[in-house]
């Protein structure tokens, strides 16, 4: 089990590892960033304070991190899109500093990005979220039309049958006596969130979430009109042709299929990643004459 549980926790303790396995001779830069603990701010949305950071200027791209996990989990991204855009990342509720809500599911999390959104009155936003938060990326985009403007949706997938047979075992494994043994991931869990008490709480409603069969509906997809790029490693937990049924769906989709590398695309491919998030950001398109 320990060994499972070394792969299931490898992106949430990832820093935490690194750190630690750093020799004593290197020398952490003087201004190193801590992305999550980082003097952000807070939001209450429906009676809950949501902890939100920004960085950069520019057109808002509104960063959304992956499930379990936090602000910090992107920290490796962060520093190269704040040079094109005004990146603002929000911990999700329950996660890393922000509040637990009621309850969680796709639509809650979409809801509060809309209503952050609203909150900070932001006119034009880009989107850019990774797995949990790829799936909130596109909700959020058949949401809110009038906002967003385009979207960058990785290692996301709109059923939960569209995932491997191994990554649904491994979901399984995610239990609360698994998630005693994994002191580094709960410590820093509870180090991080204002109420670490609820984080049995947190565990259940993850679970509850990841159980249900629908996490983006067909009509939601469909009502996509904004430019989406659907992004993910060729070993990614998730099945294939799963990817390449959403990217069909699309009305207006581009995908890209990095290779060599798996669902944890922004800790092993940083620098790919963002210089392909840039670039779809920042494309006209192109009209084609018809002759």
């Amino acid at each position: 089990m320990k060994g499972i549980l070394c792969l299931l926790f490898f992106s949430l303790t990832s820093i935490a590892c690194n750190d630690a396995n750093k020799p004593s001779h290197v020398k952490e830069p003087k201004e190193s960033i801590k992305y999550g603990s980082n003097k952000g701010k807070y939001l209450v949305i429906h009676g809950t304070k949501i902890y939100y950071e920004e960085y950069g200027e520019g057109i808002p791209l509104l960063l959304l991190h992956q499930g379990l996990g936090s602000i910090e989990n992107l920290g490796g991204i962060i520093p190269e899109l704040s040079k094109h855009f005004r990146v603002i990342a929000p911990d999700a509720p329950g996660h890393g500093r922000s509040e637990h809500a009621d309850s969680l599911s796709g639509a809650l999390l979409a809801d509060y990005n809309s209503q952050l959104i609203d909150q900070l009155n932001l006119d034009s936003v880009y989107v850019m979220g990774w797995s949990t938060g790829g799936n909130t990326s596109l909700l959020l985009a058949a949401n809110r039309p009038d906002k967003i403007k385009k979207v960058v949706s990785g290692a996301s997938n709109s059923t939960a049958s569209g995932l491997k047979q191994e990554a649904r075992d491994m979901l399984k494994a995610y239990t609360i006596e698994a998630v005693k043994e994994d002191k580094d991931w709960l410590e820093n869990y509870q180090r991080l969130n204002p109420e670490p008490e609820k984080w049995m709480k947190f565990w259940k409603d993850n679970q509850r979430t990841w159980e249900r069969e629908i996490k983006i509906p067909a009509d939601k997809i469909a009502q996509i009109k904004v430019p989406v790029l659907l992004i993910r490693g060729d070993r990614d937990m998730i099945k294939l042709d799963h990817t390449i049924s959403l990217f069909e769906a699309l009305q207006d989709g581009q995908l890209c299929i990095y290779p060599n590398v798996g669902h944890d695309m922004p800790d092993e491919k940083a620098d790919a990643l963002c210089r392909i998030a840039v670039d779809f950001f920042n494309e006209r398109k192109v009209k084609v004459k018809r002759h």
